[in-house]
């Protein structure tokens, strides 16, 4: 049954019930990405996403950005207000707060591929604000091949994981960041992985020095991140 569901084109309002009923089902981004698997065509596409019911809400797909030769790919969770409404990820307070980390940690945000695990706001409403709500599995899951795409794409050296979502569609739902937060995770014929805070996290902190920790080991992180790739360069 799904294999019909990957075979339908993308983005038809005149869908038909057998369909809807295994989207809902199913759900899945795979009948929307393109056949060739370029940034270009992989934004392009994704901008006409309804793989899930996050489309129906969020003001628009946000898409990941940076060069395609990038080294280090950046994942986080999903886009938030700020994002939702620019169209770009991590322009808010948590992107001003992973520009001043990657500055410290001696990483270029220019030179970096900087995307979500989840391309659609997830929010809910209290009085005139919006709030972010934690994507859920099945949301991660179907938004997952987006993801994928971009990292065949880019071919990264070194993904890092920003926050348990990201860290857990890249390695698996048992994976937890209070553990293995800052190692590098090597997998067979995959790129590999470093989870580390996603900086969302570290503004809702409950003091500034707790803030302020937090903060150090995300740059930390990066720095690790930046000494992998040094390395890589070296030995290639």
């Amino acid at each position: 049954m799904e294999d019909r569901v990957h075979r339908q084109r993308p983005g038809l309002t005149s869908i038909t019930g057998i369909v809807t009923t295994i989207m809902t089902k199913y759900p899945t981004a795979l009948p929307f990405l393109p056949a060739r698997r370029t940034l270009p065509a992989l934004a392009k596409a994704a901008s006409n996403c309804e793989g899930c019911d996050l489309y129906e809400r969020a003001t628009q797909t946000v898409f990941g950005r940076g060069p395609s030769s990038a080294e280090l790919m950046l994942v986080g969770e999903m886009p938030g207000d700020r994002e939702d409404v620019e169209g770009e990820p991590f322009v808010g307070p948590a992107g001003r707060l992973l520009d001043r980390a990657l500055e410290t940690a001696g990483v270029e945000r220019k030179t970096v591929y900087v995307t979500n695990a989840v391309k659609h706001f997830r929010w809910e409403d209290r009085g005139v604000r919006r709030l972010h709500k934690t994507p859920s599995a099945g949301q991660v899951q179907a938004c997952k091949p987006w993801l994928l795409g971009e990292i065949e794409a880019i071919a990264p050296q070194l993904i890092v994981a920003l926050g348990a979502t990201a860290a857990k569609a890249l390695l698996g739902a048992s994976f937890r960041i209070t553990v293995s937060r800052g190692e590098l995770v090597e997998r067979e014929q995959e790129t590999p992985v470093i989870a580390t805070y996603h900086p969302s996290a570290i503004l809702r902190a409950p003091t500034s020095d707790d803030r302020a920790r937090l903060e150090a080991d995300l740059t930390e992180d990066l720095r690790t991140a930046a000494k992998f790739l040094k390395s890589a360069r070296r030995t290639a």
